[in-house]
């Protein structure tokens, strides 16, 4: 397949379908361990950052963070601060308050994206999306079970709200990072937002409880490697080539995949609005992928020579 046919809005919708799904297992190994939320986040980009430094360098490309430009490095310094306080916050909000809320409300971030992103990019807001919008976030909400969306005690309240900032951090990240991506590798761009995630969550990494067992490790390395390199260059590959607003659709593929993933291997059954929801979502994707580009959108891409670099991480590069 030559570069011309990747470098295509249905491919960029395919790698960020694909990023979506792989998402939906992260459950599977968060539960895994016992470590603090905090400390799991430090592993996964500390493990991230690792695996895309050794990438990196067989590909010779080293070099290419520390030469960029001061103030590039400050907003790649910025989004890492963003990304930190996201995964944060989610895995803070499945711990303190019912999943149900935390996934209804985490997923609220594509709403924030559609409105957040026609300010940023300067277009004009893109009105056929609000209707794969509505479909997926109520498919969202079949999926999870909105019977058990009640805050009982403060000790809720506080989950619900950290999902909530986490959902408007996501807005922020996936709106200022189409920016971004215009004039830094996505491999590179990684690389020191991962790295200043580590820096910012070392102190909980040293304070609070981590993993123990063998397992734990392999569930971590696992998260870094595959469901935050991997995914995130196969994410952020495909950002490159859509809107910021229909891609932040399509990872409503995410919590459909959970939902699959819990029944095959968590022994959680699927009920019949659980089906549905997922029908809905799948839907909305459909419909998104299906829209015509906007005419006063363009399909954004970086002015400097990268886009070969700008491959999806190969999962035997990723490995090490």
């Amino acid at each position: 397949m030559t570069p011309l046919l990747r470098q295509t809005q249905a491919s960029g919708y395919a790698r960020i379908f694909a990023a979506a799904t792989v998402w939906g297992s992260i459950a599977l190994l968060v539960r895994a361990t016992d470590a603090h939320p905090a400390v799991i986040v430090f592993w996964r980009v500390l493990f991230a950052a690792i695996a895309i430094g050794i990438y990196l360098a067989v590909k010779r490309r080293l070099h290419e963070l520390p030469a960029l430009p001061r103030h590039m490095k400050i907003r790649i310094a910025a989004m890492g601060v963003l990304l930190t306080v996201n995964w944060v916050c989610f895995l803070g909000a499945l711990t303190l308050t019912k999943v149900a809320v935390a996934v209804l409300l985490g997923y609220l971030g594509p709403v924030f994206v559609a409105v957040l992103n026609p300010i940023v990019s300067r277009q004009p807001f893109d009105r056929r999306i609000v209707l794969p919008l509505v479909l997926a976030l109520a498919g969202t909400a079949f999926i999870v079970g909105p019977q058990d969306f009640s805050l009982d005690d403060g000790r809720h309240l506080l989950g619900a709200g950290l999902a909530l900032v986490s959902s408007l951090t996501y807005a922020l990240l996936i709106v200022f990072v189409k920016r971004l991506l215009k004039g830094v590798p996505a491999s590179t761009y990684m690389l020191g937002e991962y790295l200043v995630a580590s820096a910012l969550l070392l102190p909980a990494a040293l304070l609070l409880q981590g993993p123990v067992a063998g397992s734990e490790w392999i569930a971590l390395a696992t998260l870094g490697t595959v469901h935050t390199a991997f995914t995130g260059a196969l994410f952020l590959t495909g950002l490159r080539l859509v809107p910021a607003d229909r891609a932040a659709i399509i990872t409503y593929a995410e919590p459909v995949s959970a939902v699959a993933f819990a029944a095959l291997f968590l022994g959680e059954r699927a009920m019949v609005t659980t089906l549905l929801g997922g029908i809905a979502v799948v839907s909305a994707g459909i419909m998104v992928a299906r829209l015509a580009p906007a005419q006063t959108a363009t399909v954004e891409g970086p002015p400097v020579p990268v886009a070969a670099s700008d491959e999806p991480l190969d999962p035997a590069d990723v490995r090490g």
